[in-house]
């Protein structure tokens, strides 16, 4: 990745650039003409307002982002405050989010039902871990990836081991969503995701030393970020914590900012030898859980990024050579929140729409459909599409998050009583297949 040339320094500015500045003052705002956040790197490039060079126009630019920037409580290693801008655009997706995000949607009602939830939300941290290990380099299929999960075996590589701890990870932050953030919280998220992937395992969980020489690269080996030295780490953290923990007036921090803020700070600071990126995405998700905005917990952000990676990282980059400007990273992250939410909706509506037609199929096969419950209905949805496929009772018990002795009894009633599934033995466990004629088989029942 090419680093963005560094916005020109605009700190000593002569009696005859303060002229200069009541010349621009007509073209000083923080946004271009189309409402964009644009960096110095790309400004450079465009034609600027008539009668001004672009370094005059991105006087006026900065001039106006100063004038309107707050200040936060977190700085960069030279002691310089890291701001952000509260820009229309923000304000927008902010208001967008807050309806969509925290209260209650329409097209959410397969998740906000509590006899399904934990079905999705099994599904949506499977999806999340699967992505955020393949952002940083596991190289395991999405279906190979499930199937571990589902049938809770043993990893047979790292790429397999790094998703099965990013979904750890998950299910940890959920158990401490109504904790305040601390230190030791944070080292056991991090020990927890770098499970028997690191090449030294005793890194897990601690800070990386000087020794250590962590440095992060592009895909060519050039070094484009060197990360604060370690001997302010601690105190580094410390910060970070009392800003998660700290309550914020609205107006001055929105808690969808402070969440963005937390997952670029851990980065920013890259605190251990390797897994900061999962970390930190993690830590984004605590953040938005415990500040009530639930829908998070099914939408994967790290899917999103994946499909645009090179985006994110110019985003971390766009903010380190701009003045320490978090205005860039929050604006991309609000994108990749609302496309992770509206890629959510869809999957819903279609999901809503097969379980319309598997309903009416069980609603016309006499009283079979109230014989079943939503685990059995699911299975038979998937079944529908899948003749032949093959069902665990280990799996099933994972995938929906219930007993191994409840999900055994969901089977055995499909198989045994209702005869909508064949059963046979494989070595010592039943095992259930979908029959190629399981549409007639329902419409007998």
């Amino acid at each position: 990745m090419k680093l963005p040339l560094e916005s020109p320094d605009l700190s000593n500015l002569s009696d005859s650039d303060n002229k200069l500045i009541d010349k621009i003052s007509a073209h000083s705002s923080p946004t271009d003409s189309k409402g964009r956040y644009l960096h110095w790197d790309r400004v450079r490039h465009l034609k600027p307002p008539e009668g001004l060079t672009s370094k005059q126009w991105w006087t006026g630019i900065k001039l106006s982002r100063m004038d309107m920037s707050k200040s936060l409580p977190l700085q960069s290693e030279q002691e310089q405050p890291f701001t952000f801008c509260m820009i229309d655009s923000i304000l927008k997706d902010l208001r967008w989010l807050d309806r969509n995000a925290a209260g209650q949607m329409l097209t959410a009602t397969p998740v906000i039902n509590s006899d399904i939830r934990s079905t999705y939300l099994i599904k949506s941290l499977v999806e999340e871990a699967i992505n955020s290990s393949q952002l940083e380099g596991a190289s395991t299929t999405r279906n190979v990836a499930k199937a571990m999960i589902r049938e809770q075996r043993t990893p047979n590589d790292k790429s397999e081991q790094m998703i099965l701890n990013n979904y750890h990870a998950m299910q940890f932050i959920r158990d401490y969503k109504d904790e305040n953030l601390t230190p030791s919280i944070v080292f056991e998220l991090h020990k927890i995701i770098t499970e028997k992937t690191l090449n030294d395992p005793d890194k897990a969980g601690v800070f990386r030393e000087k020794k250590d020489d962590i440095r992060v690269v592009d895909s060519t080996s050039a070094i484009i970020y060197t990360p604060p030295d370690p001997s302010c780490l601690k105190e580094r953290l410390d910060w970070l914590c009392e800003f998660a923990n700290k309550t914020f007036d609205s107006e001055l921090i929105h808690p969808v900012i402070k969440a963005i803020i937390l997952h670029f700070m851990l980065a920013y600071d890259h605190p251990f030898v390797d897994g900061n990126g999962r970390t930190s995405r993690a830590l984004f998700y605590w953040s938005m859980i415990k500040q009530g905005y639930w829908l998070t917990e099914f939408i994967s952000i790290s899917r999103i990024i994946k499909l645009a990676p090179i985006q994110y990282g110019r985003a971390f980059l766009h903010t380190e050579t701009d003045d320490n400007d978090l205005t860039y990273f929050i604006i991309h992250q609000l994108e990749v929140i609302k496309k992770a939410i509206r890629d959510l909706n869809a999957y819903l509506e279609k999901k809503s729409s097969n379980i319309e037609y598997a309903t009416n199929l069980l609603d016309n096969a006499k009283n079979l459909g109230r014989k079943l419950n939503f685990r059995q209905r699911y299975l038979l949805r998937h079944a529908l599409k899948h003749p032949r496929f093959i069902y665990t009772i280990s799996e099933y018990q994972s995938f929906h998050g219930i007993s191994y002795e409840t999900a055994r009894k969901d089977l055995l009633h499909m198989s045994d009583t209702l005869k909508l599934l064949s059963r046979s033995k494989d070595s010592r466990s039943f095992v259930f297949m979908s029959p190629s004629d399981l549409e007639n088989r329902i419409k007998k029942c």
